[in-house]
């Protein structure tokens, strides 16, 4: 009971805030529209007095022709006029608007102010206001006045009927929020009771069967992630939790089996260079020392191993930081051409057994330049580790729509069909007899796989055995720079 007094007052509060701030945001809302209804009531006053005033000009100079007294003829109009004794004052408008005025009216002064009045209530003198122009007509001043209580009353009606509308909406609002807030929290309040129940012996669900649950989440670990709820004999209330929790133990279990095959391999990998270094230590220790042919046997193939676990280790490192989300990128405007030149001319320098063939036309991308260029030497690497001497390798680019692509392609050895879909996986070799006489770890299309797909692409792969293999890098494009 005291629980449940507690949800109720949790949501009380949670409504109310929510009404009260909406209500405020209304309220602001209302607030600064009828600030920018009063600044255009104004402009509107200002511009009707304008119109009315437009024709003085001219009736005072037809009065003057026709010998008639021009403040008598302007009063016959309904406009009220004097003349002058002092100098015109009051605000000018502004030299911008002057093209659209009479030359006497661009330079006159303007006021707005309130005929003589006894009343003293503030919207009632506000229908004596008077629209007043001081200007010089053939060097004659003038004092112009137009009376606005046409206008304020047809304003004052407008205004009165949106208070009122807002006033109404302001009363109604809370009432309606509060609805719409309730019923959008329901969820969560069914959900409240559901978790309520499950603490209480008289609930939905009988005790044993929460035990059950709870029970069976105790016993799984990291031995037993394969343990899941039996969704069949779970009431219907629980059933969607458990087939949540067993979906989110599913992913577990991948992430920690690949986890431990990584880590498995990585082993595996490790240990067969640091074997291979120590036989030939202890091949050193035992007599090599003394024979100049073993010795620098030895110490090639210590070298050799040693270079291969550093480049293994490297990748490793490359694939944890990647993992974990510590490898920022930073993107350039780069053309893939130039990235594909660069690279055939440092592997030129390094490989003189293959013929390489250049397609390459500018296709631009906003990717990180060291990433791209690493992995197309990855890819450029297999095709000259699985292309016998004397074969050709193409580095091309293309554009597809809104697809850069920058392509290397052998007439290598090719790739068996069922083992193209898992060539991406971390230490998996196709061949493991020939890559292990190349070389190499495992880890290169996986590292160039998870580089197309950090840059928002892919590596897109056609193979053949005994045909060649044509591997793509597939990007965003982007458009040239002007």
């Amino acid at each position: 009971m005291k629980d449940e007094s507690i949800t109720k007052v949790g949501r009380f509060s949670i409504i109310s805030r929510l009404n009260v701030q909406l209500w405020f945001r209304l309220l602001a809302v209302f607030l600064a529209l009828n600030l920018v209804l009063v600044t255009l009531a104004v402009v509107a006053l200002l511009i009707y007095g304008e119109q009315q005033i437009m024709k003085v000009p001219e009736v005072i100079r037809e009065g003057q022709a026709l010998g008639v007294d021009a403040v008598s003829l302007l009063e016959l109009t309904g406009i009220q006029a004097s003349r002058l004794p002092g100098e015109p004052s009051g605000f000018k408008i502004p030299r911008f608007f002057h093209t659209y005025l009479a030359p006497e009216l661009a330079e006159a002064g303007r006021k707005i102010e309130f005929a003589a009045t006894e009343e003293t209530v503030w919207w009632k003198k506000l229908e004596h206001l008077v629209y007043q122009v001081e200007l010089v007509v053939d060097h004659q001043n003038y004092l112009v006045s137009f009376p606005l209580d046409t206008v304020i009353q047809l304003m004052r009606y407008f205004f009165t009927a949106i208070i009122i509308l807002q006033i109404s909406i302001l009363l109604q609002t809370p009432f309606i929020q509060a609805r719409m807030i309730r019923s959008n929290l329901n969820p969560l309040t069914q959900l409240a009771k559901k978790a309520q129940s499950l603490n209480q012996d008289q609930g939905p669900f009988s005790q044993e069967e929460i035990q059950v649950l709870a029970g069976t989440l105790d016993n799984i670990n990291a031995a037993r992630l394969d343990t899941r709820i039996e969704v069949s004999e779970t009431q219907d209330e629980l059933k969607n939790l458990a087939i949540a929790i067993n979906g989110l133990l599913d992913r577990i279990n991948d992430s920690y089996r690949a986890q431990a095959r990584f880590v498995s391999d990585a082993s595996h990998e490790l240990r067969t260079p640091i074997a291979t270094i120590q036989g030939y230590v202890n091949l050193l220790d035992r007599w090599g020392k003394n024979d100049p042919q073993a010795l620098q046997e030895s110490i090639d193939a210590i070298k050799e191993e040693t270079a291969n676990m550093k480049e293994l280790v490297e990748q490793l490192l490359f694939l944890a930081r990647g993992d974990n989300n510590r490898m920022t990128l930073d993107r350039v405007h780069l053309d893939l051409a130039e990235i594909g030149e660069t690279v055939y001319k440092e592997t030129q320098m390094l490989d003189g057994g293959h013929d390489f063939i250049l397609r390459l036309e500018p296709v631009f991308v906003y990717a990180d330049a060291g990433l791209i260029k690493q992995c197309l030497r990855i890819l450029v690497d297999n095709a000259i580790k699985y292309t016998p001497v004397g074969g050709e390798i193409t580095i091309s680019t293309s554009q597809e729509n809104a697809l850069a692509k920058l392509t290397v392609k052998d007439n290598g050895i090719g790739i068996p069909p069922e083992d193209v879909p898992r060539i991406f996986d971390r230490f998996y070799r196709a061949d493991e007899s020939r890559a292990r006489a190349t070389g190499g770890t495992g880890l290169g299309l996986s590292i160039a796989n998870w580089i197309a797909q950090r840059h928002g692409g892919y590596l897109e792969v056609l193979s053949r055995v005994d045909v060649g293999t044509k591997i793509s890098i597939v990007l965003p494009a982007a458009k040239e720079k002007v």
